[in-house]
């Protein structure tokens, strides 16, 4: 009953999993397309209290979003089972290409049929951008916050802290107005899950040590108990998206075990190639789903040496650390948002808030552009400026379905 209650629900999450391209900054588009407009099972208003909430914690933002939408219409059973729909898809890709990454280069996914996927994304952000700002900039000191977001956030797009930060100071900004007041709360908060925060802590402290005995014991299967906790400390800690979990993985795989202090040392390191790594992080933009399912592809070519049933393994702990920490988080600060926010300082914080996170959409759709080969006037160059404003110019007038969006940048990428 409760399957057949919600089944149109989890049909369009899934759906929505095999086309949302583009990273967190695309996926913000299609989220408002299909679940605001289409089957209004949120308004554009609790939307942009989700992503703002979103943006304070840590882990995968889009990610976060979809399971709130979930744990709004059917409470946590749904929110889970949407979670799982949403990143099983681009996991299950992510562990496949783990196994054929000796026949595939990110020079053959930049030029390939996948060439216009990225400005479609953009598309879809630059739509989600202005809709965003037509609901959340309304006043000068909202504009003031906006534009300063907007231009802080392009100049240090991949610092961490300049997320959570802008975020913050937004929220103290539109506190010394008097004038907001808060409506009267008249949705009974959800019960506080205690034992979600008990078991976020709880796993993050065992895993940190039996990750800890298995290096310096030298336990046969180190690896794999290395592997989850560190994707799991990563999906505990990373704010700022993809763009600072892909360095992350870097140093922890690359960098740290090749540094001169570690060499005589036996640390029990994962030692990873970094043309691997870097393929896989051109690959997962090149696919629909959280670009965090990365960390499947990353678990798999971590335990490739000991066998298949073992690389599978890693598939499974690496997508299993990094987006287990952000459901948990989510689900137990959730309702304690809910609890406080009916209070006037958190109430006229929200104001702020949703005007940074304007200004981080737009941050995105022009730290993207730039990746845009807009100034040699080449023929791809044309072709991605008119899939920008083909997509926004779809999304804003018609009725269009997005995977007829995504079919068609595909389709173009393969005739050019």
């Amino acid at each position: 009953m409760f399957f057949y209650r919600h089944y149109s629900f989890l049909k369009s999450v899934f759906f929505h999993s095999l086309t949302a391209f583009g990273g967190a900054q695309g996926h913000l588009g299609l989220v408002i397309k299909t679940f605001v407009d289409k089957r209004k099972d949120i308004t554009n208003d609790e939307l942009m209290e989700y992503v703002s909430f979103a943006q304070i914690l840590p882990g995968a933002s889009s990610t976060q979003v979809l399971t709130l939408i979930g744990y709004k219409r059917g409470g946590v059973p749904l929110a889970v089972i949407s979670l799982l729909i949403w990143v099983f898809p681009a996991c299950f890709i992510m562990g496949l290409f783990s196994f054929l990454i000796t026949g595939l280069s990110s020079y053959h996914l930049n030029n390939g049929i996948f060439k216009f996927i990225q400005p479609m994304a953009i598309g879809f952000l630059a739509f989600a951008g202005l809709k965003a700002f037509k609901i959340s900039i309304n006043n000068i000191i909202t504009f003031i916050l906006f534009l300063c977001s907007f231009l802080l956030i392009f100049i240090f797009f991949k610092t961490p802290w300049i997320f959570p930060t802008l975020i913050v100071l937004g929220g103290i900004v539109t506190n010394f107005s008097n004038k907001r007041i808060p409506a009267k709360e008249t949705v009974k908060p959800k019960n506080i899950r205690w034992s979600n925060l008990w078991l976020f802590i709880s796993i993050f402290l065992i895993a940190g040590l039996l990750s800890e005995m298995s290096r310096k014991q030298e336990w046969d299967n180190r690896k794999a108990f290395n592997l989850f906790e560190n994707f799991y400390r990563f999906g505990s800690i990373v704010f700022g998206g993809s763009d600072v979990l892909i360095p992350l993985i870097v140093d922890q795989y690359v960098a740290r075990p090749t540094a001169e202090k570690f060499q005589d040392a036996k640390q029990g390191f994962i030692k990873l190639e970094k043309s691997e790594l870097l393929t896989g992080a051109g690959f997962v933009r090149a696919i629909p789903g959280p670009v965090f399912s990365i960390a499947s592809f990353t678990g798999g070519i971590a335990l490739k040496d000991k066998g298949i049933m073992y690389q599978v393994l890693g598939c499974t702990l690496g997508a299993l650390g990094i987006f287990l920490p952000s459901a948990l988080l989510v689900l137990f600060f959730f309702p304690v948002w809910q609890l406080f926010k009916k209070y006037v300082i958190v109430f006229r914080a929200l104001e702020g808030i949703n005007a940074v996170v304007v200004g981080v959409m737009f941050a995105g759709t022009f730290y993207l552009l730039k990746d845009i080969p807009f100034n040699n006037f080449s023929v791809e160059g044309l072709l991605s400026f008119l899939v920008i404003l083909l997509t926004v110019i779809l999304l804003r007038y018609t009725k269009t379905p997005p995977p007829f969006i995504v079919a068609f940048s595909l389709f173009l990428g393969l005739l050019f």
